[in-house]
């Protein structure tokens, strides 16, 4: 049950400052999310990627420089267990770059995947034609119709021209609600509004497109 962050805009925008912003929201999650962090970024029209086993609140987030879009994730592992770095997020192949928040259980989806996580991202991909709003809205309701028990199902899939999100809880929607910000040609989507400001809340259930 992770936290989850993506920022794009049509002028670059320093890292850090939303970083920063970010680990507060992580820190003070009523989940630990200390399990390590994770990145990607584009410089220079390509995805750069980094990730820590430490919390984001304990890492340095001032070499990172500035961007248009930035893609973040923080880790809160099932049970307290796998906590290695090549289980953190975003996971990634040439073309999306994925990060989920939730919890399922009793899941009879067979996929690829060193975890739940990486499993659903390869699952939802082989229903991409072409079209990733699309395979969400083949993908989704089969990952609902095999597993026993979904406390969540929260997904950021980005491209470098477009931002895919699906939410969706069962429980508890003062943790699980996704919210987004769109201002001056910036779009922020995060777990939580950041402190202080008034952010729109994304209803339960719905596959977006920006």
């Amino acid at each position: 049950m992770c936290r989850l962050l993506c920022v794009r805009s049509e002028t670059e925008f320093d890292i850090q400052s939303f970083l920063k912003k970010f680990s507060v929201i992580c820190k003070k999650s009523q989940e630990y999310q200390g399990h390590g962090w994770g990145l990607a970024f584009l410089k220079e029209g390509e995805w750069q990627h980094y990730k820590n086993i430490k919390p984001i609140w304990e890492d340095d987030l001032a070499h990172f420089g500035r961007t248009k879009y930035l893609i973040a994730h923080a880790r809160s592992a099932f049970e307290d267990r796998d906590i290695v770095i090549e289980y953190n997020m975003p996971f990634y192949d040439d073309r999306y770059v994925f990060i989920f928040n939730g919890e399922l259980r009793g899941v009879t989806i067979k996929e690829e995947g060193r975890i739940g996580a990486e499993k659903i991202f390869n699952f939802i991909k082989r229903f991409d034609k072409g079209d990733m709003k699309s395979a969400m809205e083949k993908a989704v309701p089969l990952i609902k119709k095999r597993a026993r028990e979904i406390k969540a199902l929260n997904i950021i899939i980005a491209t470098k021209e477009n931002v895919f999100l699906n939410t969706y809880y069962s429980m508890d929607p003062d943790y699980f609600t996704m919210h987004f910000s769109e201002k001056d040609d910036m779009l922020r989507i995060c777990s939580m509004p950041f402190p202080g400001e008034e952010w729109t809340a994304i209803p339960n259930d719905t596959i977006k497109v920006w």
